[in-house]
């Protein structure tokens, strides 16, 4: 019976990339589902025999690992150069994106003070 291994929502394509091909070159026999015309179902990697489940789920474990001490690395490098992405960076690349987000939330503060405000009157 086939298990479920990887969940593919939200993961960038380079890393799904990466985990067929290192599934691929141990020879573990896998499907992927996708999330379906409405994106509703569960885009996922399933492992068909569950004799080769634990070696997928140890290989995916140590490519994670190692995935996240390279993320890890290239951020504390752009960071040591400069170069990392900070507010200030997002504030002047969408200007009119970034004070419409921070519009909206002072929104959302005022009418859940004056939604208490109006519970608390009597």
């Amino acid at each position: 019976m086939s298990k479920i291994l990887f969940k593919l929502r939200n993961v960038p394509d380079d890393e799904a990339e990466e985990v067929r091909a290192l599934l691929t070159d141990h020879h573990i026999d896998y499907y992927e589902t996708s999330a379906g015309n409405w994106g509703i179902s569960m885009p996922a990697i399933w492992v068909r025999d569950e004799r080769q489940f634990q070696q997928a789920k140890q290989l995916l474990d140590t490519y994670q690992e190692a995935r996240s001490l390279r993320a890890r690395a290239e951020y504390a490098r752009l960071k040591r150069e400069g170069k990392n992405k900070t507010m200030l960076d997002n504030f002047k690349a969408r200007p009119v994106l970034f004070i419409a987000y921070i519009l909206i939330v002072l929104a959302l503060f005022y009418l859940h003070f004056k939604l208490i405000m109006a519970l608390v009157e009597p």
